[in-house]
C-alpha cells in the first residue's frame, strides 16, 4: 500500500468512491467521485488514457482511494492531481449481479446527493455496502437494507408503512430505472 498524500494548503484532498467516468478527450477523463469531506464532485484526469498516465490503474468503478484535487474557480470541474488507491473492492467485478447491484447503490447515491455538498454518513454507508458485496451475496436483502439505511440517514422515512423505495420515490420524483428488473434477478440470491 502507498503513503498517504501530503496535504499542501491550495488543494483539496479527501477519501473517495468512483462513481462515474466519462471521455473528455483523447487522452483525458471527467472522474465523478463521491468524497467523504465534500459530497460528489468532478474532476479532470488530464492523460489519464495515455499509457504511461500517473492514474493508469487507479480509476476504475467503485475504486476507493485517497484524491487530491485542485480546486477550479470558475465551474464544478476540478483538476485531478493525485490517486492512493485504498481498496479497489475487486470482488464487485467478479460477478455480474454484485456489479449491478453496485451500480445501483451508485445510482441512488447520485440521486440523493448535491454537488459539493458532504454527507459523510452516506459516504460510510457506500463503503460498507461495497465491503459486504466485495465478498458476500448480493441479493434482495442487501439491497432493500441499502433502502433503508439511505432513508434513514436522509430522515425521510417518517411515515409508517411506507416502503423504503416508496418513500426515495416520493421525496426525489423517481427511482433509478432498472430497479424492478434487478430485485427480480436478485430473487435467488
Amino acid at each position: 500500500m502507498q503513503n498517504a498524500l501530503i496535504r499542501l494548503p491550495f488543494m483539496e484532498t479527501s477519501r473517495a468512491i468512483l462513481l462515474r467516468k466519462t471521455l473528455l478527450s483523447d487522452t483525458s477523463l471527467i472522474v465523478t467521485w463521491f468524497t467523504q469531506a465534500h459530497g460528489k464532485v468532478k474532476t479532470v484526469a488530464k492523460g489519464a488514457r495515455r499509457p504511461k498516465s500517473a492514474f493508469a490503474g487507479k480509476l476504475d468503478l467503485f475504486f476507493d482511494a485517497e484524491i487530491q484535487w485542485v480546486r477550479s474557480k470558475k465551474s464544478e470541474l476540478h483538476v485531478l492531481k493525485e490517486v492512493v488507491l485504498h481498496e479497489p473492492f475487486e470482488g464487485l467485478r467478479a460477478q455480474y449481479q454484485r456489479t449491478q447491484l453496485a451500480a445501483y447503490f451508485v445510482e441512488l447515491i447520485e440521486l440523493v446527493t448535491e454537488p459539493e455538498h458532504a454527507v459523510p454518513e452516506l459516504y460510510d454507508l457506500l463503503v460498507r455496502a461495497f465491503g459486504y458485496l466485495d465478498h458476500g451475496a448480493p441479493n434482495q436483502r442487501a439491497l432493500l437494507h441499502f433502502e433503508s439505511e439511505l432513508v434513514r440517514l436522509l430522515g425521510i422515512h417518517g411515515q409508517a408503512g411506507v416502503a423504503p423505495a416508496v418513500a426515495i420515490g416520493r421525496a426525489y420524483d423517481r427511482l433509478p430505472k432498472g430497479r424492478a428488473e434487478l430485485l427480480k434477478r436478485l430473487a435467488g440470491g
